[in-house]
């Protein structure tokens, strides 16, 4: 809150606030600030109070005002007042939501100590573990340490992991042998090289919708035109993806099969048949990005089990579940594209570091990951439960079954409001419009079961939300 006792005037409090936001990206390019009046209420100041914070922010160069339309963040904001700098020209934009990066920068900048609904990621003390520094000490305390250090490693990956991914995703029906495979800094730079590698500017990309708000920008970014399928319980809207494919030929979908983000679906057998017979008629590639397995049952419904990896490229990752600053992830390609993948891996980054792929291969084959995991998952189921039961009371309706990490929650209100008025009050959270391919209002938003298991969190988004 604004402190009226405080050496800064309520103006400088106020326009500090919404400057520090911007500059964490907390507010985003594009992002509405709240009307005068609504603000006013909001902070229990005067609106003249509110007009000469926002004056503030427009001197600095951080918002620019639109004619009867309000206050909104700059395309070109940066840390430091943008008015004195000559200006680059945009990078053009592609249909993706304007602040999709705030999530991630949330990561980074936590908007208090309190726990965050809307991150993406499970809570530091859930991955806390003794076998990690171990792992990690056993492979720096052998004499290969400075042989490998001193020269790059192997372009495909370490070997050693390679092979400990091949037997561990044939737990999962997922046979591929270790050439196959190739290791990456995290999954999201798994996906990366098989876009750049599969696509060019102005390809069309058939996307989930709600879908990832990060992979949806960065597909944009790379000047990829979006082609939203709605996703439902038991997989795509195949009607809605045979169109798109008569009319406009897409080389590529990108999936979340098992424990979708947002919405924690699990594709059905029978879906996946039919998605698999559309992909072998027309012609385009599917990403199945598995970055929930660790937290999965074994048995869900993969592609890339049913494909045999021939249309398929299976992505996965280990930050959710093990070390996130590691960046370990890794693809597993039909033979045909495991060259022109490489390629793009090489051009990018050379070779990926070897030290902590030797620790985390260490961390598979004495089955200290999958212990892990177990752990990780009776959490979850408890946690899950403590927060639907939180959720119903404080008058939510989930829109999807609650499952895995993310609950898909209708609020019956704009979230996207509602988002700002939460982040007075310390909370990050993940608003419906942003896992739409085209921004749009939303009564919907995703919570992080790990981390809405605080009743304080409910019982002040109550409060809040029955105020709109």
């Amino acid at each position: 809150m604004l402190l009226k006792a405080s050496s800064q005037s309520l103006t400088d409090q106020l326009a500090a606030r919404f400057g520090e936001r911007i500059r964490n990206r907390l507010l985003a390019p594009g992002a509405r600030l709240p009307s005068v009046r609504q603000c006013a209420e909001q902070q229990g100041v005067s609106p003249s109070t509110v007009v000469a914070a926002y004056d503030q922010l427009l001197a600095q160069g951080l918002v620019e005002a639109r004619k009867n339309r309000g206050f909104f963040v700059r395309e070109a904001a940066t840390q430091e007042g943008v008015a004195d700098r000559p200006q680059r020209p945009a990078a053009p934009r592609g249909p993706g939501p304007v602040n999709a990066t705030s999530l991630i920068r949330g990561m980074f900048h936590r908007a208090s100590n309190k726990p965050q609904p809307g991150m993406g990621v499970l809570p530091t003390e859930w991955l806390e573990s003794s076998f990690l520094p171990a792992a990690v000490r056993k492979v720096t305390g052998t004499q290969l340490l400075q042989a490998f250090s001193l020269q790059y490693g192997e372009p495909l990956g370490d070997a050693g992991l390679r092979r400990a991914l091949s037997t561990k995703l044939a737990g999962l029906n997922v046979p591929v042998p270790p050439e196959h495979i190739i290791t990456t800094i995290g999954a999201t730079h798994a996906l990366d090289i098989v876009s750049r590698t599969l696509l060019r500017p102005g390809d069309p990309v058939m996307v989930e919708e709600p879908g990832w708000a990060v992979e949806f920008a960065r597909l944009s970014a790379l000047g990829m035109r979006l082609l939203p399928v709605p996703r439902r319980a038991d997989g795509p809207d195949l009607q809605v993806m045979a169109k798109y494919c008569q009319v406009h030929k897409p080389k590529l979908y990108v999936s979340v099969s098992v424990f979708h983000n947002p919405t924690s679906y699990c594709l059905s057998p029978g879906s996946a048949h039919r998605l698999l017979q559309l992909a072998n008629q027309h012609g385009f590639h599917i990403v199945e990005d598995d970055t929930y397995s660790h937290i999965a049952p074994p048995h869900a419904t993969r592609l890339s089990a049913l494909d045999g990896l021939q249309r398929t490229i299976y992505v996965g990752g280990f930050a959710k579940i093990l070390a996130p600053n590691w960046r370990i992830g890794f693809i597993a390609a039909p033979e045909a594209l495991v060259e022109p993948l490489l390629d793009t891996k090489l051009l990018t980054t050379l070779t990926t570091p070897a030290l902590l792929e030797k620790a985390l291969a260490v961390c598979i084959e004495q089955g200290q990951l999958r212990r892990h995991s177990e752990r990780i998952r009776t959490r979850l189921d408890l946690a899950r439960s403590r927060s639907v039961k939180l959720a119903l009371h404080a008058g939510c309706r989930f829109a999807a079954e609650p499952a895995g990490l993310f609950g898909w929650v209708d609020t019956g209100v704009d979230t996207d409001a509602l988002s700002q008025r939460m982040l007075d009050e310390g909370y990050l959270l993940a608003p419906g419009a942003l896992f739409h391919a085209q921004r749009q209002a939303s009564t919907l938003m995703r919570i992080n079961f790990a981390t809405t298991q605080d009743a304080a969190f409910w019982k002040k988004y109550v409060e809040l939300a029955r105020k709109m």
